[in-house]
């Protein structure tokens, strides 16, 4: 049986806890836009927060969405030695985190960006000749 380290232990909490930061709220709120889930579809995503804030704040929201899908994928990567079953897991509790955030009453996103990050640390593209 191998050892669980305190390091593999914090990554799904920290990744949880990334992934639940609700940039959509935040960034709506930020460029005067009031609360996002009161607006549009009520979702705290790109596509509505473009609907209610405009266009700037949507583009930084698709962005931090995806990096918070990214970054816990790829520092779980550089603290497991690589571990493909770290990585996952890590993954998993970004997305679990956007889509249901402990600060909104676990009713969040639906996880298309969040899940679009952790996937492009988890499947790099290759661009080699065939």
């Amino acid at each position: 049986m191998s050892k669980i380290s305190l390091v593999t232990i914090a990554i799904p909490i920290a990744a949880y806890l990334l992934g639940s930061i609700p940039f959509g709220l935040l960034f709506t709120r930020l460029f005067g836009g009031g609360d996002v889930r009161k607006s549009g579809s009520g979702n705290i995503g790109a596509t509505n927060v473009a609907r209610v804030a405009g266009p700037l704040p949507a583009l930084l929201t698709l962005l931090f969405d995806t990096v918070k899908g990214a970054a816990p994928v790829w520092l779980a990567a550089r603290l497991t030695g690589d571990s493909a079953t770290w990585m996952m897991i890590a993954a998993l509790a970004a997305l679990l985190g956007h889509c249901f955030p402990i600060w909104l009453k676990f009713r969040g996103g639906k996880g298309v960006a969040t899940a679009a990050g952790a996937f492009l640390v988890l499947v790099p593209r290759r661009f080699s000749a065939p």
